[in-house]
C-alpha cells in the first residue's frame, strides 16, 4: 500500500513542484477509498448496508469548523497582540531553529496539544 500511495505522489508531481503535499494525497485517498468502499463491501457481502452518504457532511462541518477556528484565533492574535503576530510572521523561524532538538520538540507538541484541545472544545461547544 505505502508502495502504491509513493507512486500516486510520485506521477502528482511537476518538475519536482509537487502539485499535491502529502496531506492532499490522503485526503485524496481518503476520500477515494471512502467512495469505492460501498461497492467493495458489497462485493464480499450482498447483506452488508451501505455506508451513508450524509456522514461526509460531519467530515466537512469539522473541517470547516477547524479552518474557521484558526482564521479567529489568527486574527485576534492580530487585533490584540500585534506585535506577537509582527514576530511570528519575520523572526520566529529564525529563533526555533537556533533552539535545542528538545526544547523543540517540546513547543511542537505543546502548541499541537493546545491547539487540538481547543478545537474538540470548540466542536464540543458546537455539539
Amino acid at each position: 500500500m505505502k508502495n502504491t500511495c509513493t507512486v500516486i505522489l510520485n506521477h502528482l508531481t511537476d518538475g519536482g513542484n509537487k502539485i499535491f503535499n502529502h496531506e492532499y494525497g490522503i485526503l485524496l485517498i481518503t476520500l477515494v477509498s471512502f467512495l469505492v468502499f460501498p461497492r467493495l463491501s458489497r462485493t464480499i457481502d450482498i447483506t452488508a448496508a451501505p455506508v451513508d452518504p450524509g456522514i461526509l457532511s460531519i467530515v466537512i462541518i469539522a473541517v470547516l469548523a477547524f479552518l474557521i477556528f484558526k482564521s479567529v484565533t489568527w486574527w485576534a492574535i492580530r487585533a490584540i497582540w500585534p506585535v506577537f503576530a509582527e514576530y511570528s510572521e519575520l523572526q520566529f523561524e529564525q529563533n526555533f531553529t537556533s533552539l535545542l532538538s528538545w526544547q523543540k520538540v517540546l513547543i511542537y507538541l505543546g502548541f499541537y496539544l493546545l491547539l487540538l484541545f481547543g478545537f474538540v472544545v470548540t466542536l464540543a461547544a458546537l455539539m
